[in-house]
């Protein structure tokens, strides 16, 4: 009689440690208690092939083959990037209902994948990859030396990280000032090659006007930035904040019109007086988010690193800006692990036996000890056979 029409799938879908397995004859598999998957892919198939052979009488011999996952969490930090869900992301619909609604927007600087990871479990509403990066990061004293490939690196790594929030990624000074058609072939790469939804462009004059408009018909969502402009301190004589007269404070909300009219979603509105920002927020049609602007604009935007006190190095005290709060101390217990280990070290407490955990057993100690010394090396022989005794006894190293 020939053998019923049996088949047998071996399937891995992406998840962890997940095996299904489809029969078209009811047999019963017993699977294995081993932790290892692959220990319990052979021994699941072996089981299959005796199985069938017992029900039809045929010898069977089954093979497969499968994929392991990480054996770390997908809901841990460094878990890798996960799959998108629409229904979650941001998008400029989502900025423009809690703007309607009146919904404070939430906007953060993110420069890495850690970083971005931490702004996406937050539910940060925007992440935007800011040419601070030159100083916060890059460590020099203004945004102007960091260029557009270090930009897109740093694009690059908080795509991989933030799955939520909407991406928006600063033009770099000197990509797009040179005509419209820079600085839409500019912003092009900040979404092909930087994984970017958005771009940012800072000033009002004309031909920021301009390229702003030209990225919009583009097809690509623009946010503005009016104000106190870093890429601009040549001109302004510093970081100086604006809009503390009459003509400053008429030109912030001119600014903010004119980019709103050009087609950008939002606006910045950084250093500038809460009247100001308040009367700029009143008069437009699309959010504006404040950086040290007061508490009448329609959302908030502070660097990474200055909001949590990322860094306690004089030249970040000199960096960091008055209006910055700073909600946590993180760079306090970052110097303080770094000068226990440090110490750890120094006096060999660490790693010590409990973050050594690759052992190897007494019998393999003493065979390799003796191959050491037919090589003529009994100083290493010497130095592993006192290592393995320390390790068996608990004596201090």
């Amino acid at each position: 009689m020939a053998p019923p029409n049996t088949s047998a799938t071996i399937q891995q879908p992406t998840g962890y440690h997940l095996l299904y397995i489809h029969i078209h004859v009811s047999i019963p598999i017993p699977i294995p208690n081993s932790t290892n998957p692959h220990h319990k892919m052979a021994a699941i198939l072996n089981r299959l092939s005796k199985s069938y052979t017992t029900v039809t009488k045929h010898t069977f011999k089954i093979s497969g083959s499968f994929r392991c996952m990480s054996n770390v969490p997908e809901n841990t930090v460094y878990g890798g990037p996960k799959p998108q869900n629409p229904d979650q992301r941001v998008t400029l619909t989502t900025l423009r209902t809690k703007h309607r609604k009146g919904e404070a927007i939430t906007m953060v600087t993110a420069y890495d994948y850690p970083s971005a990871v931490h702004l996406d479990s937050a539910g940060i509403d925007i992440a935007l990859v800011g040419d601070s990066a030159s100083m916060v990061v890059h460590g020099h004293d203004t945004t102007l030396p960091i260029t557009l490939e270090e930009m897109l690196v740093h694009c690059r790594a908080v795509a991989r990280g933030a799955k939520r929030p909407l991406l928006v990624g600063d033009l770099a000074f000197g990509t797009y000032e040179s005509s419209s058609q820079q600085a839409v072939d500019t912003a092009v790469r900040v979404l092909k090659e930087g994984g970017m939804d958005a771009i940012k462009l800072e000033g009002g004059a004309p031909s920021r006007i301009s390229a702003a408009k030209h990225i919009v018909e583009s097809g690509i969502a623009v946010m503005g930035h009016v104000g106190l402009t870093p890429q601009a301190i040549s001109v302004l004589g510093g970081f100086r904040p604006q809009g503390r007269n009459v003509l400053s404070a008429v030109k912030v909300v001119e600014t903010a019109l004119a980019l709103q009219e050009a087609g950008c979603f939002s606006v910045v509105l950084e250093c500038v007086p809460a009247p100001v920002a308040a009367a700029a927020t009143s008069v437009l049609q699309i959010p504006t988010i404040g950086i040290g602007a007061g508490p009448f604009c329609s959302g908030q935007v502070l660097v990474y690193h200055d909001l949590l006190g990322m860094m306690q190095h004089p030249h970040h005290a000199k960096v960091t800006p008055k209006f910055c709060k700073q909600f946590a101390q993180i760079g306090e217990g970052i110097n303080k692990a770094l000068s226990e280990y440090k110490q750890e070290v120094e006096n060999r407490s660490f790693p010590g036996v409990a973050y050594s955990p690759y052992k190897i057993n007494p019998a393999e100690v003493e065979g390799f000890s003796k191959e050491l010394q037919k090589m003529g090396l009994d100083k290493a022989a010497a130095a592993a056979a006192e290592a393995a005794d320390k390790f068996e006894t608990g004596k201090k190293i």
